[in-house]
């Protein structure tokens, strides 16, 4: 995402569960692996064992597989949703920029998101489809893979009104620094921003939001809305 003008809306958006219907990454090793492989990795990773980004280095390492066969498995257990699309059509038309960030590997993200006519640059983690197991080549340092919260921070430094909508616990974080937040009803992120009392919006697909978004009064004015950080979660 380029550099915000001032004013600007910037907004960044998960995938894997945020723009799917579930965690993409997770499906394909589950799928590969088997769910007792997936899973204790993900008892390290929860029990604070281990960093996401090390979870995602070993989960990685279990899908020896192609990227056609990775595709396939997606395209039959997995669903994109359909109105993200006409979301980032109408985001542009009010001059909003739009990027995707995720801690998956982008070489999965951006055929999925082309298949749909989503325009969006996609930042994520690149992966190498060694048929010995995935290797993941991280975009940055961070815990958890991409630190998302900081694309977050600079496009509000440079400016820009900043949005962030996600589902999961790499959101947290990024969740927190933008100005408005919406979060995937009944999961994670979604619970943490109701436990903490943070503002945020809560939706189940993409026509949601971008009715919140682009044709609600509450969104644009001022007075208290998804803008007001002080807002109550709905």
């Amino acid at each position: 995402m380029h550099p915000a003008e001032p004013g600007a809306l910037a907004i960044f958006v998960d995938y894997d569960g945020t723009i799917t219907n579930v965690d993409t990454f997770d499906l394909l090793v589950r799928s590969v692996a088997g769910n007792a492989a997936w899973e204790a990795i993900e008892v390290e990773f929860h029990a604070k064992r281990i960093t996401l980004r090390e979870a995602l280095q070993r989960e990685a390492a279990l899908v020896g597989i192609t990227q056609p066969e990775a595709f396939a498995i997606l395209e039959s257990k997995a669903r994109v949703d359909p109105t993200f699309a006409s979301f980032v059509t109408t985001a542009h038309a009010h001059g909003a920029r739009v990027a995707v960030v995720s801690s998956g590997p982008r070489q999965v993200i951006e055929p999925a998101l082309a298949r749909i006519g989503a325009d969006v640059p996609v930042f994520a983690n690149d992966v190498a489809f060694d048929p010995a197991g995935w290797r993941l080549t991280f975009l940055d340092e961070s815990a958890n893979g991409h630190d998302k919260a900081a694309r977050v921070r600079s496009a509000r430094e440079a400016g820009a009104r900043t949005v962030y909508i996600g589902d999961g616990i790499s959101d947290y974080e990024a969740a927190l620094a933008a100005d408005v937040r919406f979060a995937k009803k009944g999961r994670a992120l979604e619970r943490y921003c109701r436990e903490r009392g943070v503002a945020c919006t809560s939706f189940a697909t993409f026509d949601e939001v971008e009715r919140d978004m682009f044709h609600s009064k509450a969104f644009s004015r001022p007075g208290p809305s998804s803008l007001d950080r002080s807002a109550t979660v709905r």
